[in-house]
């Protein structure tokens, strides 16, 4: 028997860990921190699968009163499960429409450039993306055409932020990334263990993706939109390409630019 702790008010302090915004679940140097430091959110029973399949640790949950997915069985033997009614639930989450499970866990060890450099053939690098969004877009696609590993780097959003990891279905708790605090230094190391990285670009003088033979270790480069990769990236950088583009618009979002380069340059 699945042992659920029964809530009926919103501001039961043993609740008080859902309140709280990302800059208090995790700090500014937790989240850049590559030894695990910190907590983060799991929002909905895919989510919560995978942090566990990932090994995370889990440290309080909060589930539908009627409705207890199945995962809540497993995190039942590990942490504290409370149960409470859609209202207590939105009220708490700030959800209009909350899930039927919500739980935190702590934040698992990241890996590092040099461990995805010496294990990976297809990496995804990506610099100065900031919409949480984008980043979890850029990680369920890079996992579900193959990619290896993701390297954001220190002005890019928090994989494991809550939007990234719903947007991502929990798959930024699969997918290896690390973080950098110097993209073009990062790009040299690449290029330095034999990996070709490929800066995605808009130039007329860069290469079109259809044309590209993908070499045996790619690295793809992705800049924010608008202002693409910095001067310093492009020029690390060992191959340009773009994607073509119907005349008068010159690129996409950054999150379906990524579909397509990783569907282009995918291992043959």
């Amino acid at each position: 028997m699945v042992l659920l702790i029964p809530v009926d008010d919103p501001d039961d302090e043993r609740l008080a860990v859902f309140r709280l915004n990302e800059r208090q679940l995790s700090t500014r140097p937790q989240r850049r921190s590559d030894d695990g430091e910190g907590l983060f959110m799991a929002e909905g029973d895919l989510v919560v699968e995978r942090a566990l399949e990932a090994g995370c640790e889990p440290v309080v949950a909060l589930v539908d009163e009627l409705r207890p997915p199945p995962v809540t069985a497993v995190l039942a033997d590990r942490a504290p499960v409370y149960a409470g009614g859609e209202r207590i639930r939105a009220l708490v989450t700030k959800l209009g429409v909350p899930n039927s499970i919500v739980a935190i866990f702590r934040r698992p060890p990241r890996t590092t450039v040099a461990t995805l450099a010496a294990t990976a053939t297809r990496l995804v690098l990506v610099e100065a993306v900031d919409n949480p969004a984008n980043i979890g877009a850029i990680v369920r696609n890079a996992t579900g055409l193959g990619w290896d590993g993701l390297v954001v780097d220190g002005t890019s959003a928090d994989p494991l932020a809550r939007r990234s990891l719903r947007v991502s279905m929990g798959h930024a708790l699969v997918l290896p990334h690390a973080r950098t605090a110097d993209m073009g230094a990062t790009v040299t190391e690449l290029a330095a263990a034999g990996f070709t990285v490929a800066a995605l670009t808009p130039a007329p003088d860069a290469v079109d993706i259809d044309t590209v033979d993908p070499p045996e270790r790619l690295a793809v480069c992705l800049g924010a939109e608008r202002v693409g990769l910095s001067p310093e990236v492009l020029a690390a950088c060992t191959l340009r390409v773009r994607i073509p583009m119907h005349h008068g618009v010159d690129s996409l979002n950054v999150a379906a630019a990524t579909a397509i380069t990783c569907h282009a340059l995918r291992r043959r």
